[in-house]
């Protein structure tokens, strides 16, 4: 099994896309965690469903992109080709969204729930998801200071 990337690894401006191609590659591979939630799966309110949701990408049609082959890049340019061309301020939303996630919002007691049931419940660094990513698979969160 692999992880994927950071979840702060851009592609042309965009968080958390590189970490969606990642896994999908990934399962392609069998090499995701089975714990994992990734593009084309039912969890509503994971960051890939939530990511297709906004940007208004058909989650089926990029598995099926992503399995042909291309660089990230190429990827998200056809999404933004096929589904629609996302402003500077769209891309500035959906950033801060998935930066800030579990900070100081409705999913911030599942955070800490998982955070416990995962041995992280005393690291005061875990505050978003992303940071909660970090930690579980061996990165340092971001601006900790650890």
């Amino acid at each position: 099994m692999k992880t994927p990337c950071s979840d702060y690894a851009p592609t042309k401006g965009v968080i958390f896309f590189a970490r969606m191609l990642d896994k999908i590659r990934l399962k392609n591979q069998g090499l995701l965690p089975a714990d994992y939630n990734y593009a084309g799966c039912a969890v509503w309110d994971c960051f890939d469903a939530r990511f297709c949701r906004f940007f208004g990408v058909d989650a089926q049609l990029l598995v099926e992109r992503v399995s042909r082959g291309g660089s990230d890049e190429e990827i998200l340019e056809w999404c933004f080709e096929k589904f629609g061309r996302a402003d500077e301020e769209k891309i500035q939303f959906w950033n801060s969204f998935v930066a800030k996630r579990g900070w100081r919002d409705e999913s911030s007691q599942e955070l800490e729930e998982i955070k416990r049931a995962h041995g992280f419940g005393d690291r005061a660094d875990v505050q978003t998801w992303v940071d909660y990513h970090h930690v579980d698979e061996g990165r340092t969160p971001r601006g900790s200071g650890i």
